[in-house]
């Protein structure tokens, strides 16, 4: 069994404490690597060297920073089918998706922001008698909080503009899927990345993730995950006047018009509401469809989730892996219950899975889809985050934008129509801060990312990291 490694001034080192936890491979239920668990004094060590290498990686050129992040990005590349099978074997998806989506795209993280640094400029003011410009300056040491369900292209989203940016970075992934991250630790040493520059602490949110946060040393923290720790974040950091970027939950609506493309919407929306067994935080989980084609779209969208496979996720026949955890299994679980004790009707989810022998203890689930379930039961106002969904219908637009907007959430939205005006006025109405027409996950890294409500607080991505991870100065000089 492999035990991973703390990653601090450029070293693999073992924790303080010399305590470890197992690793669990959803898809068999067993353990392949011990995590470490980080305290206080790895804490120290890993503030010690960030704050040494500061002063120094802090007076590179962008250039010269960019430089290390597109090699960190080559070794990626170049590492790509070792990643993947890491990747799906931490988090139970599927690997086909890990090397197509997961890998490539934390690549392509250390890739834009290595360019987008170099292209990142300051503002200046010309009046009368002087000229004011803006320096923009990056803050010391930050924190990078990321979490289990995308693991290395998340915490690459994080890492690579405060890295850019000129900051120093303690990091600490989910110990839940911690693996890649460790993987990552070696491609930076490969990569020659100046030590200090980023310390990767393993361990529980807890523990050292709150000693994380606890600490005044910490400039700024970047966070994705649950809503109630991301409450907890900001509590913490609001007496220090201290940064913080918060991408919380979601309860993602879906609006279907009877105008849309339905072949092509029942594909698109089968796929938003079941990739990563779904949990991702952007997945459809509330579909709301005209009530003119409502049981037309109902049968062709069954008809598709049935045909999903579930099963190993080392089988690229299986559309679908497991679940990221037995906790997590069961969380889900208690919501079909759920739902069904509120009065919603199953349609489909209850059919067998075949396993092999391998996968048979593992934590797989089939997509379930529920109807009749009233817009203000808990089904349809909770983060599920998993593979279930409810089909829900309206009869005209504004009740669609209503039902949409009756949610404590405001994450991610989409909205299928060939009415090009009616996509305008919704996605100009609907509270989300991403709104996806006719389309799902079709990122462009320039764009602001984040959401509303008690979907966070702030935006990743684009130029928005790079502000994030900068302090804004500006100097005005008379002539």
């Amino acid at each position: 069994m492999e035990i991973i490694a703390n990653y601090i001034n450029g070293e693999l080192i073992p924790p303080h404490s010399a305590k470890y936890i197992d690793d669990i491979n959803p898809a068999t239920a067993e353990a392949f690597d011990q995590i470490p668990l980080s305290d206080e004094e790895d804490l120290k060590y890993a503030l010690a060297s960030a704050e040494k290498a500061y002063p120094e990686w802090s007076e590179l050129s962008a250039k010269d920073r960019a430089d290390y992040l597109i090699k960190i990005s080559d070794l990626i590349k170049e590492n790509l089918e070792d990643l993947a099978e890491a990747e799906s074997k931490d988090t139970g998806k599927p690997v086909q998706l890990a090397r197509t989506v997961d890998i490539p795209r934390a690549s392509s993280n250390m890739e834009f922001f290595a360019h987008a640094i170099t292209q990142f400029s300051s503002e200046s003011h010309a009046g009368k008698d002087s000229i004011n410009y803006t320096l923009r300056k990056p803050l010391g040491v930050v924190a990078c909080i990321s979490p289990w369900n995308l693991p290395l292209y998340l915490f690459t989203w994080k890492i690579a503009p405060a890295l850019a940016s000129g900051n120093c970075v303690i990091a600490k992934p989910s110990e839940i899927t911690p693996y890649t991250a460790y993987l990552f630790s070696k491609i930076c040493i490969e990569a020659g990345l100046p030590k200090g520059v980023l310390n990767i602490l393993h361990g529980t949110g807890p523990d050292i993730g709150n000693a994380i946060v606890q600490n005044k040393r910490i400039k700024a923290v970047s966070f994705t995950g649950g809503t109630a720790t991301g409450r907890k974040i900001a509590e913490i950091s609001a007496p220090m006047f201290r940064k913080v970027s918060l991408e919380l939950g979601g309860k993602n609506p879906a609006l279907v018009f009877g105008d849309c493309d339905l072949d092509k919407t029942v594909e698109g929306l089968v796929r938003a509401s079941f990739t990563n067994q779904g949990e991702i935080c952007l997945c459809a989980s509330r579909i709301y469809i005209e009530d003119s084609i409502y049981e037309d779209f109902k049968a062709k969208f069954i008809q598709k989730v049935k045909a999903l496979k579930v099963g190993s996720p080392s089988d690229n026949s299986n559309n679908m892996g497991a679940l990221v955890s037995a906790q997590h299994l069961e969380k889900v679980k208690s919501y079909i219950a759920l739902a069904k004790e509120e009065g919603g009707s199953l349609l489909c989810g209850d059919e067998t899975i075949e396993l092999n022998e391998h996968t048979k203890n593992g934590y797989f689930l089939r997509p379930h889809v529920f109807e009749n379930l009233s817009n203000h039961c808990r089904t349809n106002q909770e983060e599920i985050f998993g593979p279930v969904v409810s089909l829900n219908v309206f009869k005209n637009e504004q009740e669609a934008l209503s039902l949409a907007n009756q949610n404590e959430y405001g994450l991610a939205s989409s909205i299928w129509t060939s009415d090009l005006s009616r996509a305008h006025r919704i996605g100009n109405q609907i509270e989300t801060g991403i709104v996806w027409v006719n389309c799902w996950m079709n990122r462009d890294l320039r764009t602001p990312f984040g959401g509303m409500k008690n979907s966070g607080l702030g935006r990743e991505g684009g130029l928005e990291a790079l502000r994030f991870f900068t302090e804004p100065k500006n100097i005005c000089i008379q002539y």
